[in-house]
């Protein structure tokens, strides 16, 4: 009922406006029926007019109520976000079976308002077609060239964790927030390869400029955007749209200023980044072919934008979840650290380590398993019309792989609501891979930086883990700290402090 809430904090006029609009809804759906085709289609709750389900949805998290409705209509069903029609799967066999075997009906993406507003189409998240394909192909390729999954990007996780290391032992064992300090971090990774620099902690544009992209993540969420991006006319009246779109043209505008330096100080022998690797490659094609259709400034600049938004944001939310579920839970943090000290020593933690610290591997995958940061993954949209398991769901019709019922899938995972490092892990101690494990999503869509953050928390969790054990601030103890999810885009923890008391 996040939408009663919201509209109770609305004006009285606007309140009183939304009031009669429900009561008339109400009233006119004793008589509506959905329209024909969706008649053919998965089962779902009944829709009112205009409103369709959302009186029914929680927009504070929207993904319980997914859940709660995937239980009674089935692993895919059909639900109504205002006038939108969505069609929801659940579970991993669907889940599966639609992004990986069916991958090119179920590939397109459906972008929501606000981020259309923002990006016109350009970049590669939110982007389709030809232009998607290019930016995805291309970015893929340079971030590999630049490191990911390669010892050179390793030896950068590595010497940003020294960095990390010294911010937490300044505050000599005292409760303080990680998520600046873990920001920080993990940013500077895909910026040394986007930028083809690291920035320092204490850099003011840099602060900003992680902190509009966090706000912003949050903003995403909120129901008053959710609302927005359902009914795009009364934009006016949402003070957080306005607050997004300040947050993304400040962005844009220091990108131009940070690409538009990089391009003075070009030398095409010699690129530093994606950024260099993407104006070279533009002005091979200029002058071979004339302006390209897909290699232009829009797309570079939403490319760079979008990178560094989803490379700064998913991996240090997962990084803390990490750190807090181990302040929660100070026996399986004993059982990292005694792995750690007996494999490891001292030494730095290699990537190389990672098949001898089998319940280190494991914690972090649950970690990523349990946080479950991305709990409706992005819509997708069908490119044609698709019979899938006996529904017929039309073509363009928006689908929201729900991952959160898959990383949670009772028939997948012994103890889907705990956090259980044994999901990953034989009878022998030995680490096992799970199917059902998808984080990162799957199919065309799945996220295109996976093999970096797979290499950043694993470097990064163990380093920490290595010299400082976590735990509540005074006066706090385990059982009372909060492991509710705040939701945005992604879905982080709640604010709070945590003592890093050095181990030695």
């Amino acid at each position: 009922m996040a939408i009663v809430d919201y509209i109770f904090q609305t004006s009285t006029s606007v309140f009183l406006l939304w009031t009669l609009l429900v009561l008339l809804l109400v009233y006119l759906a004793l008589s509506f029926v959905p329209p024909q085709e969706d008649q053919k289609g998965p089962p779902g709750p009944r829709p009112l007019p205009l409103l369709g389900n959302l009186l029914q949805l929680d927009l504070k998290r929207p993904y319980e109520t997914l859940l709660k409705f995937s239980r009674k209509y089935g692993s895919v069903f059909t639900v109504y976000f205002g006038p939108k029609k969505v069609v929801v799967l659940a579970g991993y066999q669907a889940v599966k079976e639609a992004l990986v075997n069916r991958a090119e009906e179920f590939g397109e993406r459906d972008p929501i308002r606000i981020m259309t507003d923002v990006s016109e189409g350009h970049g590669v998240l939110w982007s389709n077609g030809d232009s998607w394909r290019e930016m995805r192909r291309f970015a893929l390729t340079n971030l590999r060239d630049f490191g990911m999954g390669k010892k050179i990007c390793e030896d950068k996780i590595i010497d940003e964790t020294q960095h990390l290391i010294e911010v937490f032992r300044k505050f000599k064992g005292q409760a303080f927030d990680t998520n600046q300090p873990m920001n920080h971090a993990v940013s500077n990774i895909i910026c040394s390869m986007v930028y083809g620099s690291r920035f320092e902690y204490d850099d003011p544009e840099f602060i900003s400029l992680v902190e509009r992209t966090n706000t912003g993540t949050q903003l995403l969420g909120s129901p008053s955007i959710q609302i927005y991006n359902l009914f795009p006319s009364i934009g006016r009246w949402i003070s957080d749209r306005k607050h997004f779109f300040q947050l993304y043209n400040g962005n844009k505008r220091k990108n131009r200023e940070l690409i538009g330096r990089l391009r003075e100080t070009l030398n095409s022998e010699m690129c530093r980044g994606f950024v260099d690797a993407f104006l070279v490659r533009k002005q091979q094609l200029e002058k071979s072919e004339g302006p390209n259709n897909h290699f232009h400034n829009d797309n570079l600049l939403m490319t760079v934008i979008q990178l560094f938004g989803a490379g700064t944001d998913t991996t240090s939310t997962t990084l803390r979840w990490g750190l807090l579920f181990m302040a929660k839970y100070p026996k399986i943090q004993d059982q990292v650290q005694d792995e750690l000290s007996r494999v490891i020593g001292s030494r730095q933690v290699q990537l190389a380590d990672r098949k001898n610290l089998p319940f280190t591997d494991a914690v972090v995958h649950e970690t990523q398993r349990l946080a479950n940061i991305a709990p409706m993954a992005l819509p997708h949209k069908t490119s044609q019309d698709v019979t899938f398991q006996g529904h017929f769901i039309k073509k363009g019709t928006t689908v929201y792989p729900l991952l959160t019922s898959v990383l949670l899938d009772e028939t997948e995972w012994e103890r889907p609501q705990s956090f259980y490092p044994a999901h990953f892990l034989d009878n022998d101690g030995n680490f096992v891979k799970r199917d059902a494990f998808l984080p990162f999503s799957a199919g065309r869509r799945a996220c295109l930086g996976e093999g970096l953050a797979r290499m950043e928390l694993f470097i990064f969790f163990s380093t920490l883990l290595q010299h400082f054990r976590f735990t509540p601030p005074p006066g706090v103890s385990e059982d009372e700290l909060d492991l509710t999810p705040r939701y945005g885009l992604t879905l982080t923890p709640t604010p709070h402090k945590l003592c890093a008391v050095p181990c030695f």
